[in-house]
């Protein structure tokens, strides 16, 4: 989809925007984690649909379902306020 490490980072970090912007509720993450969830949402993109329009579509919805289970995996448990 990209060519190059820097045209991943730059895509990767349009893509990581428009993804974190576009999925429902609150999404706590760094401009980094940002990026690498885009480029990973690109990389998939890349390889499911090529090249085109198509291929943003697919980018931005796999780096959304990215970010989903990156919240899953850093969701912490809620504290026992009763215990003290």
């Amino acid at each position: 989809m990209f060519h190059g490490f820097f045209g991943y980072l730059i895509g990767g970090a349009i893509i990581g925007v428009l993804a974190r912007f576009l999925k429902p509720g609150p999404d706590p993450m760094g401009l980094i984690m940002t990026i690498l969830v885009g480029a990973g949402g690109a990389a998939i993109g890349g390889m499911v649909a090529g090249r085109g329009a198509i291929a943003w579509i697919v980018a931005i919805v796999s780096a959304m379902i990215l970010i989903a289970i990156y919240q899953r995996l850093t969701r912490r448990a809620p504290r026992d306020r009763t215990a003290r």
